[in-house]
């Protein structure tokens, strides 16, 4: 059995992410962006799913349903579209990557072009968790949810 030391917290010793148990093998930079838009992926369901627990309708089914509308390809890329007067050089650089990359086939019911729009939002919240800049990855949320708090 591993002790609370067996995985160090390295945002209490200076460095970053409170949720980054691991860091990766590589600098962020380095790392390849269909990696970064895998653990985007997870970060940004993630909070959706804080996002919505926090609304009042709890039901399972409601959930699952709400969440599909900010998680599908289609969703993500049309968040990405309100994101892009907001994000600095780098992060539309990353962005850029993440569109470029080759990362396997879309699923049957995502568009292409939605699908490779998506990736690249998953890069560029995959690099700013690696960062440890959480902060701004709040502030992008806040933009994509925009008016959608007062209207659920």
């Amino acid at each position: 059995m591993m002790g609370p030391d067996a995985f160090p917290n390295k945002a209490e010793e200076g460095g970053g992410n409170p949720l980054a148990f691991h860091a990766p093998a590589q600098k962020t930079g380095l790392i390849n962006p269909v990696v970064l838009a895998y653990m985007g992926d997870a970060v940004f369901e993630l909070l959706v799913r804080q996002y919505l627990i926090s609304l009042p309708n709890n039901k399972s089914h409601h959930l699952h349903k709400e969440a599909t509308k900010l998680v599908s390809a289609k969703a993500q890329k049309a968040i990405l579209e309100k994101w892009q007067p907001h994000l600095t050089v780098e992060e539309a650089d990353i962005v850029r990557r993440g569109r470029n990359t080759k990362s396997g086939s879309p699923p049957k019911n995502a568009d292409p072009a939605d699908y490779r729009h998506a990736t690249a939002l998953e890069c560029l919240i995959g690099h700013l968790y690696f960062e440890g800049k959480l902060g701004r990855i709040q502030e992008l949320f806040e933009i994509a949810l925009g008016d959608r708090e007062l209207a659920t």
